[in-house]
């Protein structure tokens, strides 16, 4: 019989052996910074002394901080950056609490890692890998949930993986002209200045992948382009990976518009939050919409993102998770978009 049950509190004691005060100094971060956000998003309490670590907390926790302590150790031959322990954290959340599971590297956690700048990329959570799976094996892949998921870098990522691998001819990217609440006035300069606000994301998931030297070749070449949604009408896209970003400010007709867009040899992603809907009031969202009309559509996948596949900070996760407890004592067809879709 185990004497610790799943829920009994445990302390664990580790001591790394032999110690290295430097891989120690980069585990732990400036004045215990990275133990800090450790406690924070698994749930323990940690203390050390010299190269003796002692954790407490919840089994499972505690399991997974020890786990966590000796791959990041393992590591920690230089600094530790803030986002490669934000994402160790993620994926230390997300492992089941299998000794032997949990310790696996943390590059090697994925089944699709993608040809980019960043040659170990892959999914960090169980629905981001199933999202690149969907992306490769389906013609329309839908990617919907809150910030910081990985919805767009995600996708970026796999459409200059194809692109590299010669799999389609350039990339596509869009997304609808919406304010996200405020009212900025008529924008100065050209049409490429006045829509460079909107899809600045993309322009940096884009330089963070390829690089910037080879983003702005690609793009005299005509390999990338970046365009407003009220651009993709009257067009056939054939042979691109083709995304739209923020599709919860489309309307419903604008939304069957894109997607009447995908040509043959084509891919398509759509991503959005349906939790952050900026279209005016009464408006349907056509992300909404499309869930309803599509669901079945062979051909077609769905990916649902939760707080728990957030890669951003620990902090983000909670705040996403406060909202999703709040709506729910708030009228439901206002949060699904402001009337929601009938």
């Amino acid at each position: 019989m185990d004497p610790f049950p799943p829920g009994c509190p445990l302390i664990r004691r580790h001591h790394f052996e032999p110690a290295d005060n430097r891989r120690l100094a980069h585990l732990c971060g400036p004045l215990d910074a990275h133990l800090r956000s450790i406690e924070s998003a698994l749930g323990v309490t940690l203390s050390r002394r010299e190269a003796s670590f002692r954790i407490e907390g919840p089994r499972s926790a505690v399991e997974r901080a020890l786990a966590l302590l000796d791959a990041l150790y393992a590591k920690a031959r230089e600094p530790i950056g803030e986002r490669a322990l934000q994402l160790a954290l993620v994926n230390a959340v997300a492992t089941p609490t299998d000794a032997t599971a949990a310790a696996a590297p943390l590059a090697d956690d994925g089944d699709v890692v993608l040809h980019t700048r960043h040659a170990d990329l892959g999914g960090r959570t169980p629905n981001q890998m199933q999202y690149l799976r969907q992306m490769l094996a389906h013609d329309i892949t839908f990617g919907i949930g809150p910030a910081g998921t990985g919805k767009t870098f995600l996708a970026v990522a796999c459409a200059v993986d194809a692109l590299e691998r010669h799999g389609v001819q350039r990339i596509v990217l869009t997304r609808p002209a919406v304010e996200a609440g405020e009212r900025l006035g008529f924008l100065p300069g050209d049409l490429a200045q006045k829509v460079d606000p909107y899809l600045r994301p993309l322009y940096d998931a884009l330089y963070d992948l390829m690089g910037f030297e080879r983003v702005t070749k690609a793009f005299e070449k005509g390999l990338i382009e970046i365009a407003p949604l009220a651009f993709m009408r009257g067009r056939t896209l054939n042979h691109a990976f083709v995304i739209l970003d923020e599709a919860q400010n489309t309307t419903r007709e604008q939304m069957k518009m894109f997607l009447t867009r995908v040509g043959f040899g084509s891919r398509c992603v759509v991503n959005g939050d349906v939790s952050q809907i900026d279209l005016p009031e009464g408006m349907a969202s056509g992300l909404i919409d499309a869930q309803q009309v599509l669901a079945g559509v062979p051909g077609i996948a769905f990916t649902r993102f939760t707080a728990a596949d957030v890669v951003r900070h620990p902090l983000v996760a909670r705040i996403v998770q406060a909202y999703d407890r709040a709506r729910g004592a708030i009228d439901p067809d206002r949060v699904r978009g402001h009337g929601g879709a009938r």
